[in-house]
């Protein structure tokens, strides 16, 4: 989920807050397996948005997004055209769509958050690459997310292969630093210069969000004040990983 305001400072964390992080992470992984698995012809977004609930009440953890600057949902639902913030409703999951989640588990008061974009039934080659893309980028991204390196590395490696495959990055929504909030410090833009911005360092905790749109960068935000979509309606894909800096590389915990 993207940060709307900016917190103040880098905190890095405790070997047993990096744990509560760890669980929290575990949770998600299983909670997002169960997302996609119902994600099919037919159901509701708002239906998978009571399947994530109770899957993450099962598991012991809570709802990162419920209630969090107000959002209604468990999941943030984005169908086609809409980046992120989707708020779950009566709308149905159909043959050529493709769908954002993202989710987010708070363990012993510790976040996590994840997103991932999937297809149903066919869509068209350009729109599989685009998916295909966002996910690769958030590799490549991830890579760069070691000790000694910039933030800015992590942005400039995401914006260079994407621009590679012809897709626009997402810049007025940004990755963010994770913690006993959701959003925290540092900043991460999908784009920047190699060698700028905070250095890494162990003990950060991170979520790492590309976003990527068929069209230009554009976004503008729906009458509900929530769902960002395309300007020129064109269609977008968005995964996300929290990752924790070790000591020399990262580890991926969602």
């Amino acid at each position: 989920m993207i940060g709307f305001n900016k917190p103040k400072g880098i905190n890095l964390k405790t070997e047993q807050e990096l744990k509560f992080i760890r669980e929290a992470g575990r949770m998600l992984r299983e909670v997002k397996n169960i997302i996609k698995q119902n994600i099919v012809e037919g159901i509701t977004t708002k239906e998978l948005d009571s399947i994530a609930e109770n899957a993450i009440n099962k598991l012991g953890g809570k709802p990162g997004f419920k209630g969090l600057y107000g959002f209604p949902g468990t999941i943030c639902s984005s169908f086609n055209e809409e980046i992120v913030h989707g708020i779950p409703n009566s709308r149905k999951v159909k043959d050529g769509d493709i769908l954002s989640v993202d989710c987010g588990v708070i363990y012993e008061e510790f976040n996590s958050d994840s997103a991932f974009t999937v297809s149903i039934g066919k869509i068209p080659s350009n729109i599989k690459t685009l998916i295909n893309t966002t996910q690769e980028a958030l590799k490549l991204g991830i890579q760069e997310a070691k000790p000694g390196n910039h933030i800015g590395d992590i942005g400039h490696s995401i914006e260079k292969y994407s621009k590679s495959k012809g897709f626009s990055v997402v810049k007025e929504y940004v990755g963010h630093g994770i913690g006993k909030k959701l959003h925290e410090d540092p900043q991460i833009p999908n784009y920047g210069q190699k060698s700028s911005g905070p250095k890494i360092l162990s003990g950060m905790a991170l979520a790492i969000e590309p976003m990527l749109i068929e069209g230009n960068e554009k976004t503008v935000v729906d009458e509900d004040g929530w769902t960002v979509k395309t300007a020129d309606s064109s269609m977008s894909a968005h995964f996300e990983d929290t990752i924790i800096i070790t000591n020399d590389s990262f580890e991926i915990v969602t």
